[in-house]
């Protein structure tokens, strides 16, 4: 009987303490989201650019501009704006793009794949190459790799991404014409596959249309190598920094005495424990190719998300600008939460601390 409840009582601490880590998550969400909320309404009202005469034009009349001042809520007190705007941001309405003359929300549905797809390849190259250059500078601490790694990432860290973009075009493109130049896809294979995932090497590759992937890979290729040695900079170092730790505990050494195999202990028990927090770090970096691709977008032409916020804060398309922001904001925050459950769910001394 004592057994069967110190077993029920264990049941109901874990239920408990399930529900206090739901509950703390959805605080930090709800807080964090009404906080992203509150930022971008105040940009828009910051910022020096007239609403109503993006939409109206700079010669309108005064009426008109008066009449269109008091629709779109203008006139009213500053909190009283920020409640209508939670209440349409919560439902996913940004408005209507001046630009465009679309839903905003609609615009970047058609946009945002662009950037996903863009980061992605960027993530994957910076993590192919970024996890062994970062195990090999650990393992040769002080010698000439090491060096020669940790240049490299300082490089990448350091130039100016638009530089190295307007460079890679002038090499890669204009003069050696290895890969394909600015957007996403020639004009020539243009709707010659039906959108479904919105990503275009997995689209043209499902529909079988060959031609299509292999113009949109060599588009894609100079821009995601560009981001993915940007992200490379930074997983390196990383990993540089989490096996040098690994390195030097005690259950490395104890393996060298037994005689384990040194690619055994690298590759294995060294890279498997510093695999947890570089999960982590290989989740915030792919969140931040993703906010940050913007000037790689403007060069490179890319119709993403980057280049449609650009755009439209060209042409005073506030609700475009903010509904973008807000999304990528939303996206960013998605990340890193996902990356906090993933150490949770791979370093079992956390669950325990939880």
């Amino acid at each position: 009987m004592a057994q069967a409840d110190e077993i029920a009582g264990g049941r109901a601490s874990a239920l408990l303490s399930l529900g206090a880590r739901a509950g703390r998550l959805i605080v930090t969400v709800a807080v964090t989201f009404l906080g992203l909320l509150l930022v971008t309404f105040l940009i828009g009202r910051v910022v020096p650019v007239d609403p109503v005469l993006a939409v109206v034009g700079d010669r309108a009349s005064a009426d008109v501009y008066d009449r269109v001042f008091r629709e779109m809520g203008l006139d009213r007190p500053l909190h009283e704006q920020f409640w209508v705007y939670l209440k349409k941001a919560v439902t996913g309405d940004f408005g209507m793009s001046v630009l465009t003359a679309n839903s905003v929300l609609d615009d970047i549905r058609r946009v945002f794949p662009a950037t996903l797809e863009l980061a992605t390849v960027g993530v994957i190259i910076g993590a192919l190459f970024g996890v062994p250059m970062g195990v090999f500078a650990a393992v040769r601490a002080g010698t000439l790799t090491d060096q020669v790694v940790r240049i490299v990432g300082l490089v990448g860290y350091s130039a100016p991404i638009f530089w190295l973009g307007l460079m890679a075009l002038l090499v890669f493109y204009a003069r050696l014409d290895w890969t394909a130049g600015p957007g996403r896809l020639d004009i020539a294979y243009e709707y010659m596959v039906t959108p479904q995932t919105g990503l275009l090497l997995i689209d043209s590759a499902w529909q079988g249309q060959w031609g299509v992937f292999r113009n949109a890979f060599s588009h894609i290729i100079l821009p995601g190598a560009l981001l993915g040695y940007y992200s490379m900079a930074y997983i390196s170092r990383m990993t540089r920094s989490f096996m040098l730790n690994e390195l030097a505990q005690e259950y490395v050494i104890t393996a060298r005495v037994k005689g384990v195999p040194e690619w055994r202990i690298i590759w294995r028990h060294a890279l498997g424990n510093a695999a947890v927090p570089l999960t982590t770090v290989i989740a915030l970096s792919y969140a931040g190719l993703l906010e940050g691709s913007v000037l790689t977008e403007t060069v490179f032409a890319w119709p993403g998300l980057g280049q449609y916020i650009t755009n439209s804060l060209q042409n005073a398309d506030m609700n475009a600008v903010l509904g973008g922001t807000l999304v990528i904001g939303v996206v960013f925050v998605a990340l890193n939460l996902l990356s906090d459950a993933l150490y949770t769910l791979l370093d079992p001394r956390v669950r325990r601390r939880a």
